[in-house]
């Protein structure tokens, strides 16, 4: 099951916050459809700071059956959107 991102999701790690809500979205990658167990959604976003995070959610069977946030290396977000396209 995809599309769990109906409200904003914020976590703070290594003390930032991580807030969809105040990113700018870059590029969302979908794998499968909404009710697929194995789908899922990975969004890259890029807070004010100029700091990546990538947010995932999906179903059950996928990588992501709980919503996360994990931050990503300025210097892997090319490899990131290149892998993703």
């Amino acid at each position: 099951m995809i599309k769990k991102e109906e409200k904003p999701v914020k976590k703070i790690i290594r003390k930032k916050e991580y807030d969809t809500e105040t990113a700018t979205l870059v590029k969302k990658y979908t794998v499968g459809s909404f009710g697929d167990p194995a789908g899922y959604e990975e969004t890259l976003y890029q807070t004010p700071d100029g700091f990546y995070f990538v947010y995932g959610c999906g179903g059950t069977e996928s990588p992501y059956a709980e919503e996360s946030i994990q931050c990503i290396a300025k210097t892997k977000v090319d490899a990131w959107l290149e892998a993703h396209n």
